[in-house]
């Protein structure tokens, strides 16, 4: 029977936190991380009526979309909505997990299920964002280098791919003069030294820069280390990021806008549709949650339409008087419902028969009526 930690670690495996975005809150956000997990509840968003629903399940925990806390908080008590969600949660003894913009950005994530819910194939992201990459590069006598190399390998640099311990290296000359005050391992103070030296570079994940560069320090020889820490570029080419875009049977605007609303949980608000209706659509992009932020990735593409969440009005009738795609504007809620089932999928797979999974169903948009 998985602990509370194990469903955590293998979400997390899925989607990195640190792949969200850094104006967000993922990560458990309450619950024992020994607690035995038994029922996972899925939903978009933690609120109260979902909290009940899990409650009354007997859920060991409640896995959302969207965060319970995505500010600072100063208390949670019952006179607050999110106080009274995580009172019900808690005394139902049911944990809170969130997988925000780390599953929207994941492979497969968030708007991978959106694009198949449309039928759009052969999807790439958007906005692709790999993990942000450094190079070292350090000048070492080379009687030194392999140990460098080495050290710099086991703290995590040089990993591209399927390949590990690559470093690059050239033999060059070093030039210093030991002044007063100085304890060189090779050379005299006072006099000028000329070294057979090293420069080795290698690639690290941004995030262990800081291990990478002690592990070199600890087995460099020299008193004083040269050495460069470069911020690379993101070179556009990861299959994670933001939204995705694909292809689709040509189809007019208005069919394609009705097959976006047939594949979607029926909402009070419906779909809406800015453009040609019978501009004919081949090459569709889309983005779960509020996507006015990929308008000019969509811009600068070649989308027939770009279907997402929430646009606002000015930004959208500036996007299409400038020749943009057709706008498809759906139901926040809606849309990233559609990842709901394919994760319960994958967390039954994982997990096994001893732990029930369940979608909720609840409609928790906004827009309860139209008149």
């Amino acid at each position: 029977m998985p602990r509370l930690a194990d469903v955590v670690e293998l979400v997390h495996g899925w989607y990195p936190p640190g792949t969200a975005a850094d104006w967000d809150a993922v990560g458990l956000a309450a619950g024992d991380p020994e607690a035995v997990v038994r029922r996972v509840v899925l939903a978009v968003d933690p609120v109260l009526p979902v909290a009940r629903e899990a409650a009354a399940w007997g859920a060991d925990l409640l896995l959302t979309h969207h965060p319970l806390f995505l500010r600072g908080v100063h208390g949670v008590s019952e006179t607050t909505p999110k106080g009274r969600t995580l009172a019900e949660l808690t005394r139902a003894g049911c944990g809170l997990l969130t997988a925000h913009t780390n599953a929207d950005h994941g492979n497969p994530g968030v708007s991978d299920a959106i694009a198949r819910a449309f039928g759009v194939r052969d999807v790439r992201p958007v906005a692709p964002t790999g993990p942000a990459l450094d190079k070292i590069v350090v000048y070492v006598p080379d009687t030194h280098a392999e140990q460098v190399r080495v050290a710099i390998a086991e703290a995590g640099a040089g990993r591209i791919g399927d390949y590990d311990s690559c470093s690059w290296t050239i033999v060059g000359e070093g030039r210093f003069r030991p002044l007063p005050g100085a304890h060189p391992v090779i050379g005299t103070v006072g006099d000028l030294e000329l070294v057979a030296e090293a420069r080795v570079e290698a690639v690290l994940p941004r995030s262990r820069r800081t291990d990478v560069v002690r592990a070199m320090l600890d087995v460099h020889p020299y008193e004083e280390v040269a050495y460069d820490i470069v911020e690379l570029a993101d070179p556009g080419t990861a299959d994670t990021g933001a939204g995705r875009i694909g292809d689709v049977d040509p189809v007019p605007l208005g069919d394609f806008a009705a097959q976006v609303a047939s594949a979607l949980p029926a909402t009070a608000r419906g779909v809406l549709v800015g453009g040609d209706l019978d501009r004919v659509v081949r090459r569709v992009a889309v983005n779960g949650g509020a996507g006015d932020s990929l308008l000019p990735q969509v811009l600068a593409g070649d989308a027939d339409v770009y279907v997402t969440s929430d646009l606002r009005h000015h930004l959208s009738s500036e996007f299409l008087e400038q020749g943009g795609p057709a706008l498809v504007d759906v139901s926040h809620w809606a849309a990233e419902w559609t990842w709901l089932p394919e994760l319960a999928t994958r967390l039954q797979d994982e997990l096994g028969d001893t732990v029930e999974v369940r979608v909720s169903t609840l409609c928790t948009d906004v827009w309860q009526a139209r008149r």
